[in-house]
């Protein structure tokens, strides 16, 4: 059974505004990864606790954040951990790109996320 994450809803008019006003780096990933492309139904800009994340997996707990340039801006690293630290306290797991890298290597990105998801899996059916 898919465990409920809270969520704020204030968040959820921004996370509209963000499905549509997404980087190149997160185009280019959506069209990969939209519909059951990787086996698993993502969606994009999702409310979880008090973030939105670039892209969930619901039935896998999984999130994918593409890191633009603001990522990498000082005293965003810090913001970063107490975000992924929080999702993973749900149970989310939390994997990250650059943006360049998904632009540059997304044979190389989708690659990482299906090992990721393949992880997953054998651990929802082999507890």
């Amino acid at each position: 059974m898919r465990k409920i994450i809270p969520y704020n809803p204030k968040l959820v008019e921004l996370a509209k505004k963000l499905r549509n006003n997404m980087t190149l780096g997160e185009i280019a990933l959506w069209r990969e990864i939209k519909g059951k492309k990787l086996g698993h139904k993502f969606n994009r800009q999702i409310p979880i606790d008090q973030y939105i994340v670039d892209f969930y997996c619901k039935d896998l707990q999984l999130a994918i954040e593409v890191d633009g340039s603001i990522h990498f801006e000082e005293g965003h690293e810090e913001k970063d951990h107490k975000r992924q630290t929080r999702l993973e306290s749900l149970g989310i797991t939390v994997i990250r790109f650059s943006d360049t890298d998904v632009k540059n290597n997304l044979g190389f990105v989708l690659e990482e996320i299906k090992i990721i998801i393949e992880k997953l899996e054998q651990t929802r059916t082999h507890p």
